[in-house]
């Protein structure tokens, strides 16, 4: 048998740039809107229903939340932890809780609280799995909705990362950033339609709008009411994207990639989050 986990990080407690942004009035209250939104349905709607989603907060979330993840663990759609911070060992020990006496596969898929997933995104991944190889898994297309606009999007180090491998000794989807896994594993990528969703909004730490403009209609099936607010696009619309602004995002964000991995390289993961600490702090004081 093979376990499949979900893994969400709603609001735990963390330093730097996205602690600052968490605590902006009304931040946890427009997550959980989206949240309920976008996350929710789309996994209620998978068409494999054998799996399990762990979802982490922070020990002092406040009652609403409290009582709202209360009321989706009795339904039995996920399992609420409350921790201040989720250590390996930790998260090890939570998903052998979940395997029980199965020590077969293991398939863990990281969620973010605002994102949503094609109906068969955990069908997907279960057939792909290979029993006796471990590797971290992309399906490498899915959608950024940015208002009322849609993008189709090929990230082959996205975040909606999996790692497929055994409970002997799991290394897990939350073992290094989503684009650093090839560091850890062998990589897979799955190709086909696309498997995730992306929501662009107000409180994103740092997603932005990537990809080529299209319309809703060869989607709806995979997403269904997660693209009800998307508007049909005219072919000027859509010519003017593909000649103007898919090339320009295509640009800015080679050059954000390769300033990214140049500060990476120099000073690691941390010059990375002392940079952006700095930048946020700057941006909040002015």
């Amino acid at each position: 048998m093979t376990t499949q986990v979900l893994l969400t990080r709603y609001n735990l407690p963390s330093p730097g740039v996205e602690s600052l942004i968490r605590a902006r009035d009304g931040w946890l209250r427009e997550r959980t809107e989206l949240f309920l939104r976008y996350t929710v349905p789309s996994v209620r709607a998978q068409t494999c229903r054998d799996f399990s989603w762990l979802v982490y907060l922070d020990p002092e979330s406040p009652a609403w939340l409290v009582e709202l993840m209360s009321s989706l663990e009795a339904e039995s759609l996920l399992t609420p932890l409350y921790r201040t911070s989720v250590p390996p060992d930790e998260l090890v020990a939570d998903l052998r809780a979940v395997a029980g006496d199965d020590d077969g596969g293991l398939i863990t898929t990281n969620l973010d609280n605002d994102d949503g997933l094609a109906r068969d995104l955990v069908e997907r991944l279960r057939a792909a799995h290979v029993p006796g190889s471990p590797a971290a898994v992309y399906v490498d297309h899915g959608v950024i909705l940015s208002g009322d606009a849609l993008y189709l999007r090929r990230d082959r180090e996205n975040a909606f990362c999996s790692v497929a491998e055994d409970l002997t000794a799991p290394v897990t989807c939350w073992a290094d950033w989503h684009n650093r896994l090839h560091l850890h594993l062998p990589v897979r990528h799955l190709g086909g339609p696309p498997g995730w969703l992306q929501v662009i909004h107000g409180t994103n730490v740092s997603n932005r709008v990537r990809g080529r403009r299209v319309g809703r209609r060869r989607y709806e099936s995979a997403f269904g009411g997660l693209l009800d607010q998307v508007s049909e696009p005219s072919a000027t619309t859509l010519g003017r994207d593909l000649l103007v602004g898919w090339p320009y995002r295509t640009v800015r964000d080679v050059g954000r990639s390769t300033l990214r991995e140049a500060i990476v390289r120099v000073g690691g993961k941390e010059g990375l989050d002392r940079l952006k600490d700095r930048l946020a702090a700057r941006s909040t004081a002015g």
